[in-house]
This record gives structure tokens, C-alpha cells and sequence, in this order.
């Protein structure tokens, strides 16, 4: 008897809850799932990815209004006129090691003004 697939997904749509619980109990047990999880120790401890909780905003490029990104560029880093304009036509990071939340205002506010920005 071949399996069909389509047979399956049609039986397992027609399962209520509870049925669909015992039925995944029976596969861990069928193929020993948790003792293959358990005896993968630190391999399998390594392949869980940490969420990056710090980021750089890097200025990519000022665009076509180059004047709003000085603007915005002033705003947000405390620079002077120059730097900041300097900082427009070179490129480079703006803010170091901050939060997700402030990183995406951040670049909201230069991609308003005509920037390219990228989080890294």
C-alpha cells in the first residue's frame, strides 16, 4: 500500500483537538522523538539563533534632498553643520549599539527626508 498524502491531510483535517494531542504523543513515542532531541545535547543548543537586541544605523546614501537628510542628520545626532553634511556625503554609521525601537525611528525620520539607510 503506497501512502497517500492527500488521504492524510484530508483525515488529519477532520480531527478535533484532543485526537490530534494523542496522535502527536503517538508519533514521539512511535519515533522516539524527545530522546533524539535530548541526545543532541549542545548541537542542537548551537543551532538556536539569539535575537540581536543592538544595532548600528548606517547612513547609505543622502539621496536627491540631501539639505532634509542634513536637516534630520543635525536633529537626531547633536552634529554641527559640517559634520553633519560631511557625514551625508561620505556615509557611514550614525548610531552605534542601539535598541530595535530607537534604530527603526531613527531610520524612519532619513528615509522621510530622501536617505538610504540600512540597520546592521
Amino acid at each position: 500500500m503506497a501512502f497517500n498524502k492527500e488521504q492524510f491531510l484530508d483525515d488529519l483535517a477532520t480531527i478535533n483537538l484532543l485526537e490530534l494531542a494523542d496522535l502527536i504523543d503517538a508519533i514521539k513515542e512511535k519515533f522516539n522523538v524527545t530522546a533524539a532531541v535530548a541526545s543532541a545535547g549542545p548541537a542542537a543548543a548551537a543551532a538556536v539563533v539569539e535575537e540581536k537586541t543592538e544595532f548600528d544605523v548606517v547612513l547609505i546614501d543622502a539621496g536627491a534632498s540631501k539639505i532634509n537628510v542634513i536637516k534630520e542628520l543635525r536633529a537626531i545626532t547633536g552634529l554641527g553643520l559640517k559634520e553633519a553634511k560631511d557625514l551625508s556625503e561620505k556615509g557611514g554609521a550614525i548610531k552605534e549599539g542601539v535598541n530595535k525601537e530607537e534604530a527603526d525611528k531613527v531610520k524612519a525620520q532619513l528615509e522621510a527626508a530622501g536617505a538610504r539607510v540600512e540597520l546592521k
